[in-house]
């Protein structure tokens, strides 16, 4: 069972203390929220419209199953979809039966999957037929042997494989009048338990299981309803995957909490985009930089106006210039806006309505209370007004430690802030500026993943004698991974030869580089380390 280790008790005694925290799980509201909001709207991918009736009762049914499967309170309950509204089924059902939930990328491959689905412990696992040209049954057939703790493999929208079950036929089945359910009831679950594990490539090799209560996700929800003003008549447009942190939170949880509506896409098309925005009357986006600059390049294109109904859009997750915003704003006609947080901790920092026009281009925004932050030295002494230190936070949606416990110790101060790993600085009105990173890591899309995990990778190929990877600077995607290169004598390597080797490793896509550059030698400081500024002073 995964519990939470991080936290000091006087830190989750103060946050109960302060009612930060409550004592009704995220089943419980999602379940006050549908019978509120009934037969509205809540769930709207294409034609398919799931309200909150319809959603409500296929996650009883699916609670049920998962019962009747064997899943109880701290069993990991695994889904590997795009963006279909079975996503949140899965994750409102698990929400029900006190089990940890496990959104993983619909990208990652056997390289990824193998250590995530490992490390959970995943009981059951719920994955599309073939999707993108991937055949996910496939996939994990060739894993199940190195997976023991894996009951139930559950296959939606195609038949399954041999030992699998087709998830659309697990939704039919009648589990309250099974046997397997006799004497079983969905019961209260702990709001301070794990409900959500999710990894992030953020700053390692390897993925980091974060982990969320129902708590700290509970409250990220109440204080974003609070700064982004959200009304059960919000609906927003979500590209982002169902599997990654804003589109969890943003797609599944407000609309489960607070009864605002999501409509899913299933790839991001910034045409097909601007026609959701006007025919589903979409209000607001929380999106990466991507996105935003899509759809001014699309507007300029048509040379219309995105619809009318579009309010806000909050961007984050890679770096966002005060210019993109200034023409957002200006050719959107809504208020776009930087935010700023992580998977750890969702949401630190942004602006709301009153100061966005005045600060929401050039900072982060204030910390959204009650969550705090502060700018610390090399020392760990706090640092003056508009001087650069490392960013540190702390409030009742930060996560509550990693399913690895022995990367606790770095992550958290002895009181209970969260490192970051960011550097940054606050001026005199309590605004945050990033500066830059303390650690390597490339942000691609809005999607993290470490420099560390592809140079491991990439040194495996029998051409290659010593390896770097950078981050640089892409008006695409924000930015693009770089490998340098020294070879082995005699030998020679390609950019397709290096993107064939890491596929067949089982790589994901989206962390393929994106540009190759072979030198004699990497330059090294004194110390032994590759000189990283001398290389991106070079080629970026």
């Amino acid at each position: 069972m995964l519990r939470p280790t991080a936290l000091p008790a006087d830190v989750v005694a103060r946050l109960h203390r302060d009612r930060h925290w409550g004592r009704v799980s995220i089943g419980e509201h999602f379940a006050a929220t549908c019978a509120r909001r009934g037969y509205d709207d809540a769930l709207i991918e294409g034609e398919r419209r799931l309200s909150f009736a319809e959603w409500g009762r296929l996650t009883e049914r699916a609670a049920l199953g998962l019962l009747a499967l064997g899943v109880g309170p701290g069993d990991v309950v695994a889904y590997q979809l795009p963006n279909w509204w079975e996503a949140a089924v899965v994750f409102t059902a698990a929400a029900r039966v006190g089990a940890v939930v496990n959104p993983v990328l619909p990208m990652l491959r056997a390289h990824e999957l193998r250590f995530i689905l490992r490390q959970s412990g995943a009981a059951v696992l719920v994955v599309p037929g073939v999707f993108r040209d991937c055949d996910y049954p496939q996939l994990v057939a060739g894993l199940r042997a190195d997976l023991p703790a894996l009951r139930e493999v559950l296959v939606t929208r195609a038949a399954p494989r041999a030992a699998m079950r087709s998830f659309d036929a697990f939704l039919d089945t009648p589990w309250e009048r099974a046997p397997q359910t006799a004497g079983r009831v969905v019961s209260a679950v702990d709001p301070d338990s794990v409900l959500m594990l999710m990894y992030t490539s953020g700053t390692t090799a390897l993925p980091k299981g974060v982990l969320h209560t129902h708590n700290t996700l509970i409250a990220e929800v109440q204080s974003l309803a609070r700064v982004h003003a959200l009304t059960p008549r919000d609906r927003t447009l979500m590209p982002s995957p169902l599997t990654h942190i804003s589109g969890v939170i943003h797609a599944i949880l407000a609309p489960a909490l607070h009864g605002t509506s999501a409509v899913l896409m299933e790839r991001w098309d910034a045409g097909q985009g601007l026609d959701c925005i006007e025919r589903e009357r979409v209000t607001y986006m929380v999106g990466a930089p991507t996105f935003l600059a899509d759809l001014i390049a699309q507007c300029d294109g048509a040379g219309g106006a995105a619809g009318s109904s579009l309010r806000l859009f909050s961007c984050g997750g890679a770096p966002v210039t005060a210019e993109l915003i200034e023409r957002a704003r200006a050719r959107l006609g809504c208020a776009a806006k930087r935010v700023y947080g992580s998977t750890e901790f969702p949401t630190i920092s942004t602006t709301d309505a009153a100061d966005a026009p005045r600060r929401g281009s050039e900072t982060e925004g204030r910390p959204i209370a009650p969550a705090e932050v502060r700018i610390v030295d090399d020392d760990g002494r706090v640092c003056p007004t508009d001087a650069d230190g490392e960013i540190q936070a702390r409030g009742p949606e930060c996560f509550v430690g990693y399913a690895d416990a022995a990367l606790n110790a770095e992550a958290f101060t002895a009181d209970g802030w969260f490192r970051t790993g960011d550097l940054g600085r606050l001026d005199a009105e309590g605004y945050l500026r990033i500066t830059g990173r303390l650690k390597d890591i490339v942000i691609r899309k809005g999607e993290k993943f470490s420099v560390r995990e592809l140079e491991e990778l990439i040194a495996r190929h029998p051409s290659v004698a010593d390896v770097a990877v950078l981050a640089l600077p892409d008006p695409r995607s924000g930015e693009r991974a770089c490998a340098v290169v020294s070879l082995r004598p005699a030998a020679a390597l390609t950019l397709a030869d290096l993107t064939d080797f890491l596929r067949r490793q089982g790589l994901a896509v989206q962390k393929l580089p994106e540009q190759l550059e072979v030198v004699d030698a990497l330059p090294r400081t004194e110390s032994g380390k590759v000189h990283r500024a001398a290389l991106k002073g070079r080629f970026g």
